[in-house]
């Protein structure tokens, strides 16, 4: 056995452990609360005061030994990180070693060891898997609209065509800045091309679905959700960093359409949704595969991320059906929440990995944007406020479902 670290080593491994944690919380999609929650939980298991504060590019942890004399031990330290992405198989490995190191199974510098090697990046299978599941969930969204056969297979081609841009600007920042602004000029782009050489189109549904996974529908409802908890800064933060990217889409496809007129292409467009219902079905099994890719769920955990995303969907529908569709979404957040909740404390996992899937398919990202688009193609405020009423609608459903399913059933972990 090891023998026992000096008491300021052990301090500074200690806190070297929080950090990292707090770290790889923050950079696989943790919501301000739960992170702090769950900084604060794994800092007292370890004989330590911690005063963290987050914001979505960014941490403050302060920290202290309450076993020393005030103001000895007081260490801060401010970390600048990029903005998190949503990644289920981290998050749960990450989970996985601060319950050993807490337990005492496994030594803290052993601990903090395994979080780094987490960091790591993923190998060319990982990323081709990636940009496959962009495709996918977009032909997939396509197909839950019931667009016809063009308009799929056009979304599906573009979805994997952005996907390619953004493992391609990976290590760019200059290209990193403008991804969504591109995105939105080769979505728009290539409908254009599509609807006035190949056939007619549902433009911009065809253009919004294309952009799925772009779509930042999770950060609206995150912000709200940070907002409704009192971390107004974290909150507000989120919420115009979705705007901005709801704007930068916005331009790119408007720069992208408004060529095309210039030039002289004139696409067709026709409202036309003429798909059965098993077309449906399958695309909802599809676009839980896609989301689970997407989301970097590990293999053991794909068949319960699908089924959570199938199930949130489901809820939402029949619910929607039955009550309209604001009760339906309202439903389904509660009851993932309430199903997320529980898994976390019977299976001492994250609920994330229940959470996070089943209401991805019910955010508002694409009504967001779509209340944008039309807008600014009809230069009338007035023209995308139906839609704006929608997304406002889904958010407070949404919310109001994640709230009342923590009060029936409380979380016993933070993430």
């Amino acid at each position: 056995m090891a023998e026992p670290l000096p008491a300021n080593a052990a301090y500074a491994i200690r806190i070297a452990f929080i950090v990292e944690l707090a770290g790889h919380l923050h950079r696989n999609g943790t919501t301000a609360q739960r992170l702090e929650g769950a900084i604060v939980s794994v800092a007292r298991r370890l004989g330590l005061d911690c005063e963290p504060w987050s914001n979505p590019t960014g941490l403050i942890l302060s920290f202290n030994d309450p076993q020393r004399p005030p103001g000895e031990s007081d260490t801060t330290r401010v970390i600048r990180l990029p903005l998190g992405e949503t990644n289920l198989s981290r998050l749960c490995e990450a989970d996985r070693i601060a319950e050993e190191v807490t337990a005492g199974r496994l030594g803290i510098a052993e601990g903090h060891a395994a979080l780094r090697a987490l960091g790591r990046e993923g190998d060319w299978r990982t990323h081709l898997r990636q940009t496959f599941g962009f495709g996918l969930a977009a032909a997939s969204v396509a197909g839950l609209l019931r667009l016809p056969w063009l308009d799929i297979a056009t979304a599906g081609v573009t979805g994997t065509l952005i996907g390619l841009l953004l493992w391609a600007s990976r290590n760019s920042p200059q290209m990193r800045e403008a991804d969504d602004a591109i995105a939105g000029m080769l979505a728009g782009a290539l409908a254009a091309l599509a609807a006035t050489f190949v056939g007619p189109l549902n433009l911009n549904t065809v253009v919004i679905a294309s952009m799925i996974v772009l779509m930042p529908g999770m950060a609206l409802t995150n912000a709200f959700s940070e907002l409704t908890s009192q971390h107004l800064m974290s909150g507000t933060a989120r919420l115009f960093g979705a705007m901005s990217t709801l704007l930068k889409l916005t331009v790119g496809t408007m720069i992208a359409l408004t060529l095309a007129q210039m030039v002289g292409l004139e696409p067709q467009v026709r409202a036309w949704r003429p798909q059965p219902d098993w077309v449906e079905w399958c695309a909802v099994v599809t676009a839980a595969w896609a989301f689970a890719a997407l989301f970097r769920a590990a293999r053991r955990d794909y068949l319960l991320v699908m089924a959570a995303a199938i199930a949130g969907y489901q809820i939402s529908r029949l619910g929607g059906q039955w009550l309209g569709s604001p009760a339906g979404v309202f439903l389904s957040a509660l009851v993932i929440t309430v199903a997320g909740n529980g898994y976390a404390r019977w299976m001492n996992r994250p609920g994330a990995l229940i959470r996070v899937p089943g209401i991805i398919m019910l955010v508002p990202g694409s009504t967001s944007l779509r209340s944008l688009l039309v807008a600014v193609q009809q230069q009338d405020m007035s023209a995308g406020q139906a839609a704006a009423i929608t997304v406002l609608n889904v958010l407070l459903a949404l919310v109001a479902g994640l709230l009342v399913g923590n009060l029936l059933l409380p979380a016993r972990r933070d993430l």
